[in-house]
């Protein structure tokens, strides 16, 4: 009768099963620190005026940026022909003659960026003309990129065990 044959031992597989649970343990524990910790506290809300001049197709400046519970007034100008200002997500509308300011006021308490668009048509480069609005942090998008980056690591971990 030959002797049986035992397969080699593995090496540690204590030590592996506990470094796979501790691995799992601080991606769950990271996960939730990313979803549960709120962000920290902006600047004190403050009011403002923004000037935004409307002509040829552009606004001036084409990019605004405010903090969250800031309190807006838009001064909206036109130059050469009569335009209009509409501020998607806030209901926003403004419309303004040459060389006639239109004003209006409201809060920004929505974080995120929101398009301007011009809300009279103005000749046949109107559909272009468009500006952001960015209003504080876009703290979600923070918080995924955040939680992609751990999934990438974490996968790239699992890959290599």
């Amino acid at each position: 009768m030959q002797p049986r044959l035992l397969p080699p031992p593995t090496r540690f597989p204590v030590r592996r099963a506990v470094v796979g649970a501790a691995g799992w343990v601080i991606l769950l524990g990271l996960t939730a620190a990313i979803l549960i910790i709120p962000a920290p506290a902006g600047p004190a809300p403050r009011d403002r005026t923004i000037r935004v001049e409307a002509s040829s197709y552009a606004f001036d400046p084409a990019r605004v940026e405010v903090n969250r519970g800031d309190r807006v007034t838009l001064e909206l100008a036109a130059q050469d022909v009569v335009h209009g200002l509409y501020l998607d997500g806030y209901d926003v509308r403004l419309r303004a003659e040459p060389g006639q300011t239109a004003r209006l006021t409201f809060t920004a308490d929505r974080p995120g960026t929101f398009r301007m668009r011009c809300s009279v048509t103005c000749g046949p480069l109107h559909p272009f003309m468009i500006g952001k609005l960015s209003v504080g942090a876009n703290l979600p998008m923070w918080r995924g990129a955040a939680l992609a980056g751990l999934a990438a690591v974490f996968g790239l971990w699992f890959l290599r065990r």
